[in-house]
């Protein structure tokens, strides 16, 4: 079909937004990927309906239950399990931030697996060493924990700072802890 013609409607040509949704040691995780890009992830949920409703409604409302990167569902699963994993090849739907937030996903993604950093290294890693409290929210609103390893950043004092999935700072101790017990030297 011509994608000029007029039959080839913007709705025809969408790729289809998947949700998936598994069970891992770390609780039930939920995610919406559209063709090579994950749109949103959730983790540590007690059930698969909690872990579906921690999404974006928009997203949700958008997407079909599926199959769609049994790959990334395979290496999520493992890193719940304690492997070290590298998310370093998994697209993400960026198009939603801000360029100072793109940065800062793309500066938190270099953060080494059992490390940690301060909100204000992260902003000035992001080229923007005035702006911890902005990286702060940005951290809070992170559509990819894990991936985007929101986890390994900590308050200037070492203390661990909120965290927003299920279970709070809670789970980000785990997260920590069970990096901290495989991280490489």
């Amino acid at each position: 079909m011509n994608r000029n013609s007029p039959s080839a409607s913007p709705q025809s040509r969408k790729t289809p937004e998947i949700l998936v949704c598994f069970s891992s040691q770390l609780g039930w995780m939920a995610m919406i990927g559209s063709g090579p890009l994950l749109k949103q992830l959730t983790i540590g949920h007690p059930t698969p309906r909690d872990a579906e409703a921690a999404l974006n409604a928009e997203l949700l409302e958008d997407s079909r239950p599926g199959e769609w990167n049994e790959e990334l569902v395979g290496k999520l699963t493992a890193y719940a399990a304690g492997e070290i994993i590298d998310f370093a090849d998994v697209e993400l739907d960026l198009a939603p931030l801000s360029d100072f937030q793109r940065r800062v996903v793309r500066a938190c993604r270099e953060i080494p697996y059992g490390r940690t950093r301060s909100y204000g290294q992260l902003a000035a890693a992001a080229g923007s060493p005035k702006a911890a409290r902005a990286v702060g929210n940005c951290m809070a609103a992170n559509r990819f924990p894990l991936i985007v390893p929101c986890h390994r950043v900590l308050l200037a004092d070492g203390r661990l700072g909120a965290f927003s999935a299920p279970g709070g700072t809670g789970l980000k101790q785990r997260l920590l802890a069970l990096e901290a017990s495989h991280a490489i030297e």
